[in-house]
């Protein structure tokens, strides 16, 4: 019988990211109960973290490539962008120079409220398809966040760094 506990998808890496990912989703999902320097103050924190524990998550190669699936609707994505921008008001939009096109003179507005729900619908979906009770669904739930770690939430996981020591510590 082959030992499960060697296979990359429960290395410690990933079991500390799905703790992390999972953490920042429960939050986000709750946040309009909360004031906005408790926010700013927990995404000061958890931002660093989740970059940190994406870039270390293995490569892996999944048994079955469709067993890949997505939850996040564009309504539950909605719904967080909402409540982020009640929570954001003022503080929503913040400027910078977008490293990611050919154009590096170009200023670009950025908005928080759409970076938090963009990386919640990323790392909600992770969560998701990890839970679930298949191997190859865990292989995808890894293969598929590290992909959109490296094209989509972990750049704008930096952005959202820098915006929030903005808001902290500048203005």
């Amino acid at each position: 019988m082959e030992d499960l506990t060697q296979d990359p998808i429960f290395n410690r890496t990933v079991i500390e990211f799905l703790t992390v990912a999972n953490d920042y989703c429960l939050f986000v999902e709750k946040a309009h109960k909360y004031k906005l320097d408790d926010i700013l103050e927990y995404l000061q924190k958890i931002a660093p973290l989740i970059y940190l524990k994406g870039a270390l998550l293995p490569e892996v190669e999944p048994e079955n490539p469709d067993a890949d699936e997505r939850f996040v609707t564009e309504e539950n994505w909605e719904i967080i962008f909402n409540d982020m921008r009640d929570k954001f008001v003022d503080k929503d939009f913040f400027w910078f120079i977008d490293d990611s096109t050919f154009i590096d003179t170009e200023i670009t507005k950025g908005s928080i409220p759409e970076l938090l729900a963009d990386i919640y619908q990323d790392l909600k979906d992770f969560v998701m398809l990890y839970q679930k009770n298949t191997l190859n669904a865990k292989q995808n739930a890894v293969k598929s966040c590290k992909e959109l770690f490296a094209r989509n939430w972990g750049y704008k996981s930096i952005l959202l760094q820098k915006a929030i020591h903005k808001i902290l510590f500048i203005d």
